[in-house]
């Protein structure tokens, strides 16, 4: 297989190279248009929800809308973190 290949690019010397000149071009154009960040943002993602139920005890807004919410957010990919509360609004 190697030596098929090698035979069949000697025999293409001008695809061959036009493959690399093609290839050098596009990867000095990626590099130049690549932006750099000097102080990249490293924090991770912070999602704050909000929820009202207006009437209920913090107890039942806790159990029927926080606890739910905050097993939910656990599930998501690469959560580190999920807080919930429940405030009388």
């Amino acid at each position: 297989m190697i030596e098929w290949i090698i035979r069949r690019s000697v025999a293409n010397r001008f695809l061959v190279m036009m493959a690399v000149l093609f290839l050098s071009i596009w990867g000095t154009w990626t590099i130049v248009n690549t932006p750099v960040d000097a102080l990249p943002d490293l924090s991770d993602v912070q999602v704050i929800i909000k929820t009202r139920y207006p009437g209920q005890a913090p107890q039942i807004v806790e159990n029927q809308v926080t606890y739910p919410l905050t097993t939910t957010m656990l599930s998501v990919p690469g959560a580190k973190t999920v807080r919930g509360f429940s405030p009388v609004w």
